[in-house]
């Protein structure tokens, strides 16, 4: 199933909905009482999906064109926001950093999630180098410690595509990365959350981002030096996921700051991230003098 939070053009408020195809259908004509929001469906466990699963099949709810809604970010209010850096081997080579033996992990801060077809915007006094960064969002389901490689996949309620929007010149002035990555609007997500059955190998998916019509990252997640697996496993070694968190699993190579000439994104750039089996995730760039 595919999920995303929806508002219809002429309100602001943001509906839980099950995207099929071009049409959606919304949560509350399904179950009631019903979830409000992604992470309200995560922590109803497995019981509140099979329901859902259950009355989606009767087919009495009403379908929505889908080009009638705004998409919001497609996960609300989680626990957390953790991302990995250096991931992918070129990426790490391009920006001339090392990949080290452990991952690079930072947090990612609330107000910069964004959905699909949103306007990110920032100032040019604060950075004029402002990149992008197409990356594979997970979605822990479960309380997850110490839950092995082998095992680590069972605790993944599904998958996103994430746009990790990134202030170069703040990123390597700065000893930690959350800020440079954290702007308002800096991390869009989306645009649906698909649920793990229908994603078998997270190893396996196409990516790519085209920023203004050019192609400029084009690999696989099988090139990530940890795989999904892997990461879930070691984070949860010292901390507990909790239901909802959102680990975004770095980027592959093709980053503007290491192109010649360097790429950012400027006062109205299109920045699309694509990952197959989940769709294309389009932000709109503002400068603001």
């Amino acid at each position: 199933m595919r999920f995303a939070h929806l508002s219809a053009r002429d309100s602001q408020d943001l509906q839980l909905a099950v995207v099929d195809g071009e049409e959606a259908i919304l949560v509350s004509d399904l179950l009631s009482p019903s979830p409000r929001t992604l992470q309200d469906l995560i922590a109803g466990g497995d019981e509140m999906l099979e329901r859902l699963r259950a009355a989606l099949a009767e087919g009495r709810a009403p379908r929505h064109p889908l080009d009638g809604f705004s998409f919001g970010s497609a996960v609300l209010n989680p626990p957390a926001i953790l991302a990995v850096g250096l991931n992918y081997s070129a990426h790490s080579s391009e920006l001339g950093l090392k990949t080290d033996k452990d991952p690079t992990v930072f947090t990612l801060w609330p107000n910069s999630l964004t959905g699909h077809g949103q306007t990110t915007s920032w100032t040019r006094s604060l950075s004029e180098s402002v990149d992008y960064e197409a990356e594979l969002g997970v979605i822990i389901g479960r309380s997850t410690k110490n839950v092995s490689v082998e095992n680590a996949l069972d605790a993944v309620w599904g998958y996103t595509a994430v746009n990790d929007v990134t202030a170069r010149d703040i990123q390597f002035a700065e000893a930690q990365w959350c800020r440079c990555k954290s702007f308002d609007g800096f991390t869009p997500t989306g645009p649906v959350v698909v649920t793990a059955d229908e994603i078998p190998d997270p190893q396996a998916l196409h990516i790519w981002t085209v920023v203004d019509g050019h192609t400029v990252q084009d690999a696989t997640t099988a090139q990530m030096v940890r795989p999904v697996a892997a990461l879930v496993a070691h984070l949860s070694s010292s901390i507990t996921l909790q239901p909802g968190t959102l680990i975004s699993t770095g980027s592959p190579g093709g980053a503007g700051y290491s192109r010649d000439p360097q790429i950012f994104l400027r006062d109205r750039s299109t920045v699309t991230v694509g990952i197959e089996g989940i769709g294309e995730l389009t932000t709109h760039c503002r400068i603001v003098d």
